[in-house]
C-alpha cells in the first residue's frame, strides 16, 4: 500500500498565523493512490497512511463531508483504486495543558533577562504531536515562574527563541522577560546570532571548506523529513546556507564545522546529506548504515562498535554568540563535545594513525 503525497497543506503549526485563520485548525491533505495500490477500504487507506489518525477520526471526517475521492463524494466501504485522488481535511486536536515536570538543567549561564543552557540527546525542546511529556518546555516551567510565552503554532513555548533537534546536543538560548524575548527572536530573524556546530559525517570530505547554498523543503514521501532542493527552486521549500570547514579527516569519516547563516529544521543534516556526506549515525537520514569503507568483516565489525557508542547523529550545537537584550553586550557561549562524540572520534583517529 502506497500512496503519493500531491499536497499537504501544512499542520496548525506550520500554518497558524493568527486566532482568525480558521482554516489553520484543520490539516489538509490530498493524496493519489501509487500504481501498484491493490483493492483496500479508503478508511483503512487513509488510516495506514496519514500520521496520528484512527479510523473514528476518518470517520468523523467522513460524517462532515471533509473526504471526498476523485472530487466528489464516497463511502467509507469503498475500494481504493490506482490513480485516485483522495483529499481530507482532519481537525487539528486541541493542546493539552502543560504541566512542569522536575527534569534537571544544566545552566551554564543566567541573569534575570536570559539563560543559557546544555541540551543533552534524548531531549525535545517543545510538545508536539509525537512528544507530550519531558520536553525543555515542561522542565523549564517547573524550575521558573512567568516565563515569556511565544506561539509559533497552537501550542505555547515559554521562553524558547530557537531550538535544536531531539538528539543534538549542544547550547541554546532562553528569554526570561517578555523584552528580552521580542529582542532575541529579533535577533534570530535577523540572523545575528553566531552559531557553530561540529558533525561528525560518513566519508572522506573533498574539499577543505565551502559553502552548501540550497533550498530545504519536506520530503513528500515522508513529511516528518526534510530534502535539500538546488537553488531556483524557491518554491519549493526555504532558503538554507550553511558554512563548512573540515577539522580532522579518518579516511572513512570527517569532523567539520557548519556555521550556520539560517536556521531550517534538520538544516545541517540535510544539507551534509546533500553533498553525499550524511551525518554518522543519523537514523533519520540513513546514517546509521556502514555508508563508506571496505566490505570486510573486520571493518564492519569495527564500524558497527563505532554505530553503537554514537546511537544518534554525530552532531552537536558547540558555540552561541548573541547579543545582550538590555546591556548590548556581545555574548559567547561554548560547550565542549559530549562524551560519545569524544569516544568515536578516538576510536576513528586510533584506526586512522594505524592505517597510515
Amino acid at each position: 500500500m502506497s500512496a503519493d503525497w500531491i499536497k499537504h497543506y501544512g499542520t496548525s503549526e506550520e500554518r497558524l498565523r493568527n486566532e482568525q485563520d480558521e482554516d489553520a485548525l484543520f490539516d489538509h491533505y490530498t493524496l493519489r493512490a501509487a500504481a501498484g495500490q491493490g483493492p483496500m477500504r479508503l478508511d483503512v487507506f487513509l488510516t495506514n497512511l496519514l500520521p496520528f489518525t484512527t479510523r473514528s477520526k476518518i470517520k468523523s471526517a467522513f460524517e462532515t463531508g471533509s473526504i471526498t475521492v476523485n472530487g466528489g463524494p464516497t463511502k467509507l466501504s469503498y475500494k481504493i483504486r490506482p490513480g485516485d485522488e483522495v483529499k481530507v481535511m482532519l481537525p487539528y486536536p486541541p493542546p493539552p495543558e502543560l504541566e512542569p515536570e522536575d527534569i534537571p538543567l544544566d545552566i551554564r549561564y543566567e541573569d534575570e533577562h536570559l539563560m543559557i543552557l546544555y541540551k543533552p540527546a534524548g531531549m525535545v525542546c517543545h510538545p508536539s504531536l509525537g512528544h507530550r511529556t519531558g520536553t525543555l518546555v515542561h522542565a523549564l516551567l517547573w524550575h521558573f515562574k512567568n516565563l515569556p510565552m511565544r506561539y509559533d503554532g497552537p501550542e505555547p513555548r515559554p521562553g524558547l527563541v530557537h531550538r535544536i533537534d531531539k538528539d543534538t546536543t549542544g547550547i541554546i538560548a532562553i528569554a526570561k522577560s517578555e523584552f528580552a524575548m521580542a529582542h532575541l527572536s529579533r535577533q534570530f530573524f535577523d540572523r545575528t546570532p553566531d552559531r557553530e556546530y561540529q558533525a561528525i559525517v560518513w566519508g572522506d570530505v573533498k574539499e577543505d571548506r565551502g559553502t552548501i547554498d540550497t533550498y530545504i523543503t519536506r520530503n513528500p514521501s515522508d513529511r516528518k523529513f526534510y530534502l535539500a532542493v538546488p537553488e531556483g527552486d524557491g518554491d519549493q521549500g526555504k532558503h538554507a546556507i550553511t558554512h563548512y570547514e573540515v577539522l580532522e579527516r579518518f579516511g572513512v569519516a570527517t569532523l567539520v564545522r557548519c556555521k550556520l547563516e539560517t536556521g531550517r529544521t534538520h538544516q545541517i543534516r540535510v544539507h551534509m546529506k546533500y553533498i553525499g556526506h550524511t551525518l554518522f549515525g543519523d537514523k533519520d537520514y540513513g546514517g546509521d548504515k556502514i555508508l563508506k569503507g571496505p566490505n570486510t568483516q573486520k571493518y564492519r565489525q569495527f564500524m558497527q562498535n563505532c554505530l553503537d557508542i554514537l546511537p544518534r547523529q554525530g552532531l552537536h550545537a558547540r558555540t552561541l554568540a548573541i547579543t545582550h537584550p538590555v546591556t548590548g553586550e556581545r555574548l559567547s557561549f561554548e560547550s565542549d563535545l559530549p562524551d560519545d562524540m569524544v569516544s568515536l572520534l578516538q576510536r576513528l583517529r586510533d584506526r586512522a594513525e594505524h592505517e597510515s
